[in-house]
């Protein structure tokens, strides 16, 4: 059967979607093999041999040679097979030519669905791959629908691929409609029914971090480098940065002259949520300290090897420290990977953990103890 079109159309696929047309014809030559077996009797041996320079198609059934016939669909005796060919042996085995007119429509429902299978589940493994290349990196999507339950789905890369981004991978209060083009981050990608599924998020801390890498140049040259982050969206993220270069302030070129790179992320991206840029110290005890701002820390006791530490802080600071319903105090905990024990100076000498004395320095005027107030609220 000759059939020049069929092996054309092969060629177009390969062209346009990059698929070896070798790949269909493997899979062809099975799958009309079983349309035939199915067409003449599954008792009998059937060959399809697929020829893309000729163009043709040929189909055999074969039958083994052997000395004593037990099954004839598929046996002949070697009296028979050298009534046809005297060269042929014990073993061997003789094969006829089938016209294929007689099912030339079964054979073209098979191979119509094999290649449409094929290339279901090569572009599936396609898209998979390309996308998990893509894990853990920032894209720019634009919003292609939502669902009542909040659910948006978002058309991210050049093959119009369509990432979803669940509620809770949203920053709390944010609206999005048809056509907004936003920044997400891709938490995963994974096989999801007949497909590929990729999740996406605004709320994870990574996704701060991927901001940061993307407006701060000396985090892309690698000056300055990100060592912990810790995030609540909608709320507060702590981050804590370190500089390979002494001449460079890693928190000041986060921050940006007059706060400009830090509102950009902050008001441009996350709506306003508060970020708090920490210096990152290699003294486990100072880095706990640091990561309690805005609050200032007195002192620090710990237990190295349990990563435990109890922080003291001036009385007036300490709903500071703690943050409201807990929320400074957790994060810093999240970002050291210390567990954190914050007590007021007034609780520390009860409990003798420092002795009481008058500290001028510590004392706080009114002006000073309502901006501390203010502070607080403002979280």
């Amino acid at each position: 059967m000759i059939s020049k079109d069929f092996f054309l159309a092969l060629e177009d696929l390969e062209k346009e979607k990059g698929i070896s047309k070798e790949v269909f014809i493997q899979e062809l030559e099975n799958a009309l093999a079983c349309a035939c077996k199915k067409h003449l009797g599954e008792a009998t041996n059937v060959e399809v041999k697929l020829n893309p320079e000729k163009y043709t198609i040929r189909v055999f059934s074969y039958k083994n040679i052997v000395e004593v016939v037990e099954d004839p669909d598929k046996e002949i005796s070697l009296e028979d097979a050298q009534a046809i060919k005297k060269s042929f042996e014990i073993g061997g085995r003789v094969a006829q030519e089938i016209s294929p007119k007689e099912f030339s429509r079964v054979a073209a429902q098979t191979a119509k669905q094999v290649i449409m299978q094929k290339l279901k589940e090569i572009e599936k493994n396609q898209t998979l791959d390309q996308y998990s290349e893509k894990e853990n990196e920032m894209l720019i999507g634009i919003v292609n629908r939502t669902k009542e339950d909040g659910t948006v789905y978002v058309e991210i890369g050049k093959n119009q691929m369509e990432g979803v981004l669940m509620p809770n991978d949203q920053i709390l209060g944010e609206k999005f409609k048809f056509g907004d083009k936003i920044k997400v981050y891709v938490k995963r990608v994974r096989e999801f029914g007949k497909g590929v599924q990729v999740v996406l998020s605004r709320s994870c801390a990574d996704f701060v971090k991927r901001l940061f890498e993307s407006e701060v140049p000396e985090i892309r040259a690698g000056l300055v480098v990100i060592k912990s982050i810790a995030r609540e969206a909608g709320y507060r993220t702590k981050i804590a940065v370190y500089s390979t270069d002494p001449d460079i302030d890693a928190v000041g070129a986060c921050v940006g002259a007059k706060g400009v790179r830090i509102n950009a992320i902050s008001n441009n991206e996350l709506h306003g949520e508060k970020i708090d840029v920490i210096p990152w110290n290699e003294n486990n005890f100072d880095f706990v300290a640091n990561a309690l701002s805005p609050a200032k820390v007195l002192m620090v006791q710990g237990n190295e090897d349990k990563k435990e530490a109890t922080v003291v802080v001036p009385d007036d600071k300490l709903s500071l420290a703690i943050g409201r319903e807990g929320q400074n105090a957790r994060l810093a905990a999240r970002l050291t990977g210390w567990k954190i024990d914050v007590k007021s100076y007034t609780n520390a000498i009860k409990l003798g953990l420092v002795e009481g004395e008058n500290n001028e320095e510590d004392e706080k005027s009114i002006e000073d103890l309502l901006a501390d107030i203010e502070t607080v609220l403002e979280d």
